[in-house]
């Protein structure tokens, strides 16, 4: 059906917006992933092994290294002196008691730190400095770099040491490699990567005493691993990080009581051997990038864990009205299976109403360019066994083809055809109520067939003189392929299942253009049917419904529609729909505050479940894709399992409901790859559109002329 024409077209920069979005969620993912890649010393990488003079020279040497020259330089610490080294943090659990110990004692220590944990604690950061600790770079997420290529390894360093830059304002020429312990444990890779960190200026600390505190072997051992032997002095490593770290903090605590009454002195690792302190101060550069850094860090993880809790509420969301849905299908269609007994048996009971003769009624079919489906939609009309008096009229929009010549050519009787310039679907539908010679009207589009018993099971409900409109089961005619496969599915679990819902809770949002009932007087109280908005269905609907009218839904009243047959044009259709119910939904915002619940209700589901839900459903493949790349797949495939499992639950109940066979199901994995990407797309760009205040222009659609054979016409035609 076509309306009127704008010159403006549809807006197209915002799916740079969209594509710039998918970039900066997939960004922060990946940030947010590649700075939590941190397990602290939790497990011992492969074997390093390697024989050759160098090796033993570094193998008898001291415990800190500097690769710049030729041949490996090593230093021991002082006797008596002990450099307690710390790895792993800062933790904003563990740090600040390993702090307050090492102030209680006098002591000081060296810290060597995860970037991505200084990015995330820098007071602590600033407090190690503030009490005279000294800095160490341990990687910015903890990567073993004998296994990193030469870029992961110095970025990795860079990280760090900009991060460091940005909370205390300093650089460090200290570095621990993470994974590495004595001297003698140095093998051809750790000896390969230590080469490396020379080149880029650092001292390499190893240890002299590990005192193993990641295993939690107890205090007891932590401290027996940790005492220099006679009067020697030691560095000694612990770990402030990466798991439960109370034996380590009483461990330190005891091994500093022992060692002052020894006569030690427990300081910074430079100090111990000697050297100037490991600090640098930071440019202004490095610590506005630093600053950056930080911010970019937390702001990445702030929103990946935002967004976590809110797929989380989304997906319970979805299967709470999945599971509340089906619950209202099964309470309506028993209401329904009850209400059709006592109308046959004649009873008026519960408000059940019953016509007592049948009632004249009018179908208004608006038509634009419909040559390829017309005459079957007319047919199927004329076709009714309804015993009251049924008039057909077609109105021809200003149809280029010869949809107005063929419905005229067909001679049946009650059918007239009127033709007028195209004024779009809201004017013909009220050219067709104007020129109505009753007051049930049906409205039913131009490439829709009726089965025989469709206009009596339709206008049925009408009997009740509360009811204003009733909405039929539309039905997808040419589901063969898959893309009509995919569109029967979602007409009976999305369309037809929710409709059941809305007329329980009285807040029906559409009677679908393709078989619709309506009181005249119904229409007359809201003006007919409005111009102002692309879905006039749903406009009208809403219109209704406010007025105080009941809306309701007949599942035994179906018509065979004919469902767009490619991608491009199922994109044109969804499009209209979608940007016309955002216009609805604009137009009856004032609902929301009105008396009675349909704004609150239908407004809100509508916000929800058809808006925001879909907005958010690009993220969520986002995540999953990302999930499935760096961590392990199955809790993924397993949620996906569970969702489409709790889908095809509510999809067989569906079908069961609509007595259409369960086999159609086996379409509905594959709708998740391809369908459900193109419905949430044509919500973002109907958004976009509406918030940029472009008037969308009509979109047709092309016909294929599904019923045009007689087999398919007799099909339905004979209820199938």
């Amino acid at each position: 059906m076509s309306g009127r024409r704008t010159k403006r077209s549809d807006p197209r920069g915002h799916w740079f917006l969209v594509a710039l979005a998918a970039v900066l969620t997939g960004g922060a993912l990946f940030l947010n992933g590649y700075v939590h890649n941190v397990v602290g010393e939790t497990h011992t990488p492969a074997a390093d092994t390697g024989d050759s003079a160098v090796l033993d020279r570094l193998h008898a040497g001291g415990p800190v290294v500097n690769m710049s020259e030729t041949r490996p330089q090593t230093v021991h610490v002082a006797r008596r002196t002990v450099a307690l080294t710390f790895d792993d943090g800062p933790d904003p659990r563990w740090t600040p008691q390993v702090l307050d110990v090492l102030r209680k004692h006098g002591a000081t220590a060296t810290f060597f730190v995860v970037g991505a944990h200084v990015a995330e604690n820098p007071d602590l950061v600033r407090r190690m400095v503030a009490q005279g600790n000294e800095i160490g770079n341990h990687t910015y997420t903890h990567a073993d770099v004998t296994t990193t290529p030469d870029w992961r390894t110095r970025l990795e360093l860079s990280l760090t040491q900009k991060a460091l830059a940005g909370t205390a304002g300093i650089n460090t020429r200290l570095i621990r490699m993470p994974y590495s312990a004595s001297p003698d444990a140095v093998g051809d890779k750790q000896f390969a990567a230590m080469r490396l960190l020379g080149a880029e200026g650092y001292l390499v600390a190893l240890t002299d005493l590990d005192s193993k505190d990641w295993s939690r072997p107890g205090v007891d051992q932590i401290v027996r691993a940790s005492l220099p032997p006679r009067d020697a002095g030691a560095v000694i490593m612990f770990h402030d990080a990466g798991g439960d770290r109370s034996q380590t903090v009483a461990a330190v605590d005891r091994l500093l009581s022992v060692l002052d009454k020894r006569g030690y002195t427990a300081t910074t690792l430079t100090r111990a051997i000697g050297l100037p302190s490991a600090h640098a101060p930071a440019s202004t550069g490095d610590r506005r990038l630093g600053e950056a850094l930080i911010l970019i860090q937390r702001a990445s993880s702030a929103f990946t864990g935002s967004l976590s809790w809110i797929l989380a509420a989304a997906g319970l969301l979805t299967l709470l009205r999945l599971a509340l849905f089906v619950v209202f299908a099964w309470i309506h269609a028993h209401r329904a299976r009850r209400h059709r007994g006592d109308r046959d048996a004649g009873r008026r009971r519960h408000g059940i109403a019953r016509w007592p003769s049948p009632p004249p009624v009018t179908v208004v079919v608006p038509a634009y360019n419909e040559e390829a489906g017309i005459e079957a939609t007319v047919r199927s009309l004329v076709a009714t066994d309804y015993q009251g008096r049924v008039e057909v009229i077609v109105v021809d929009d200003g149809s280029t083809d010869r949809t107005a010549e063929i419905a005229a050519s067909l001679g049946l009787p009650g059918v007239r055809v009127i033709r007028q310039p195209n004024g779009g679907k809201p004017s013909a539908l009220n050219t067709g109520i104007t020129q109505a010679a009753h007051d049930i009207l049906i409205m039913v589009d131009g490439d829709t067939v009726f089965e025989p018993s469709t206009i009596g099971n339709l206008i049925q409900p009408l009997a009740d003189p509360s009811v204003g409109a009733v909405s039929g089961n539309t039905k997808v005619g040419n589901r063969r392929g898959m893309i009509g496969r995919w569109q029967h599915i979602e007409y009976v679990i999305g369309f037809n299942l929710d409709r059941r819902a809305f007329d329980l809770l009285g807040c029906m949002a559409t009677v679908p253009g393709a078989i619709g009932a309506f009181r005249r007087s119904a229409l007359r109280s809201v003006g007919g049917v409005s111009l102002d908005t692309l879905a006039e269905d749903t406009d009208l609907t809403m219109a209704i419904c406010r007025t105080g009218w009941r809306v309701v839904y007949e599942e035994t009243a179906r018509a065979w529609t004919e469902a767009p047959t490619s991608l491009g044009q199922l994109w044109r259709q969804r499009y209209r729909w979608c940007y016309g119910t955002l216009q609805a939904m604009w137009k009856h915002r004032g609902a929301v505050v009105e008396r009675g619940s349909f704004g609150r209700r239908c407004l809100g589901y509508l916000t929800l479940f058809q808006v925001i839900l879909p907005l958010l459903a690009p993220v969520v493949d986002i995540m999953a894709v990302y999930s499935l790349a760096v961590a392990d797949p199955l809790p993924v495939v397993a949620v996906w399992v569970g969702f489409v499992t709790a889908q095809a639950l509510s999809g067989w109940y569906a079908l069961r409901l609509d007595h259409e066979p369960a086999s159609a199901l086996w379409v509905l994995p594959l709708q998740q790859f391809v369908y459900r990407q193109l419905m949430y797309l044509v919500v973002i760009q109907s958004v976009a559109t509406a918030v940029l205040g472009v008037r969308l222009r009509w979109h047709t659609i092309r016909r294929e002329g599904t019923f045009t054979t007689e087999s398919m016409l007799t099909e339905v035609t004979t209820g199938r």
